[in-house]
């Protein structure tokens, strides 16, 4: 018989490949080297950014299939080689002066590589950790949050030492190794596998017994469900809410406070510590408040941080303000994939969860405008704040009403047992 792998290893790998793709979120050192040797448009050199975002949320909704047909090895390899093709293609753009080709390499395959890198290690491990999903996939994706903190600093510092175009070789390069040799480690569990001390889902035994799932669903029965599309809602919401703040930290903490550049530069350096902190702290805390008291929980402290953001003019209330919403942002993001094993199963977690990432595709490229449009129709980040109160509000009443539909299925499944039971 086969030696069973660790499955602490098979996070550390997930956490491997997350790291590499998570470094995404240090773009905006990017910005200003291109600028400068190019003179391209920031707004342009930032729309590659927004197609990442993009293209990494319908990769994942539309190649969620395939990677789980590939398997985590498989999938983790060509995620290694779309996204390194992206990198280096735009380093051949840079080279050039080619905006469209930056834009595609960059934008469309770097982001398809995004998306396939982003959900391939997630259903295995919740796979690994059914007894501590939220946990396990905190951890992973935590590493997509603190990227930005590791490779922002690296990626500064080659731009000072090198060709431009360079840089995006040697980054490539970087990535490539990383994700393709994580992905080695990668695999599912064998088959009817339980942690030691757990016996299955449905069964008896002396040891403690997995929470049971609300079944095993195919994606085609999944989207037929109507929780299907409260989280879609509620991942939308927050996300749109949070990139927005993101997008706009800085000099919104400059104008609003009166923080200076560096002072708000130091800010917007602590917000990846809270986004990524957030990403592991709330999603092991689901695995005991439950994942849908755990949104509630998301949406309520933003709806109190954004109102509080209004009328708040201390220089340290404004930065814990931001901070603790860039913890529900992250966190968000971690609890769900561990929510949606929940509610629909593992059989096919990767692509139900690869559907529902089409909500940040979408966020990423809505809540930045109406930000920027609201901006520029009123002069204030105020009316901005109370539009994300409005949106935080609804997605409140949406969790409650998911809630309340989760635990009429429970009772159900409960009585069922029960009739069951007694029949035998």
């Amino acid at each position: 018989m086969d030696k069973v792998k660790n499955r602490w290893l098979i996070a550390a790998s997930a956490v491997g490949v997350h790291i590499s793709i998570g470094s995404v979120y240090a773009y905006s050192v990017m910005t200003l080297p291109l600028n400068q040797l190019h003179g391209w448009q920031k707004s342009d050199i930032t729309l590659a950014f927004s197609l990442a975002i993009l293209f990494l949320g319908f990769s994942a909704a539309f190649l969620g299939r395939s990677v789980e047909k590939m398997g985590p090895r498989n999938s983790g390899r060509l995620a290694g080689i779309l996204y390194t093709a992206g990198i280096m293609g735009a380093g051949i753009a840079v080279k050039l002066g080619s905006l469209p080709l930056f834009l595609l390499s960059y934008g469309v395959i770097g982001g398809i590589g995004l998306g396939v890198g982003y959900i391939t290690p997630v259903s295995t491990l919740v796979k690994w950790f059914p007894d501590r999903r939220g946990l396990a996939t905190g951890m992973a994706i935590m590493g997509f949050g603190f990227a930005a903190m590791i490779f922002g600093p690296i990626m500064a510092k080659l731009f000072q030492i090198m060709e431009i175009w360079q840089v995006y070789f040697v980054l490539g390069a970087i990535y490539f190794c990383l994700i393709y040799g994580s992905s080695l480690y990668l695999a599912p569990p064998p088959e009817g596998w339980v942690p030691p001390g757990y016996a299955a889902q449905g069964q008896q035994s002396a040891g403690r017994t997995l929470k049971r799932d609300l079944g095993q669903y195919t994606v085609a029965e999944a989207i037929r469900t109507k929780r299907f599309y409260f989280m879609w809602l509620m991942l939308f919401i927050n996300i749109t809410c949070g990139i927005a703040l993101i997008s706009v930290a800085s000099p919104m903490a400059q104008e609003v406070i009166g923080l200076s550049p560096m002072q708000a530069a130091t800010m917007v350096g602590l917000m990846g510590l809270f986004n990524g902190g957030g990403r592991i702290g709330w999603a092991s805390l689901s695995d005991y408040l439950g994942r849908g008291r755990t949104y509630m929980a998301f949406f309520l402290i933003q709806i109190c941080a954004f109102m509080a953001l209004t009328t708040t003019t201390s220089h340290l209330g404004f930065q814990c303000l931001i901070f603790i919403i860039l913890t529900c942002y992250g966190g968000g993001f971690s609890t769900l994939p561990a929510f949606l094993g929940d509610m629909f199963g593992t059989k096919q977690l990767g692509t139900i969860h690869g559907y529902e990432l089409t909500a940040w595709g979408i966020a990423g490229m809505v809540g930045p405008s109406i930000v920027t449009r609201v901006l520029e129709a009123t002069g204030s980040y105020t009316m901005t704040l109370y539009i994300f109160t409005g949106f935080l509000t609804f997605a409140f009443i949406v969790s409650c009403l998911l809630c309340m539909d989760l635990r009429q299925i429970r009772r159900r499944m409960f009585l069922e047992q029960q009739a069951a039971g007694e029949t035998s």
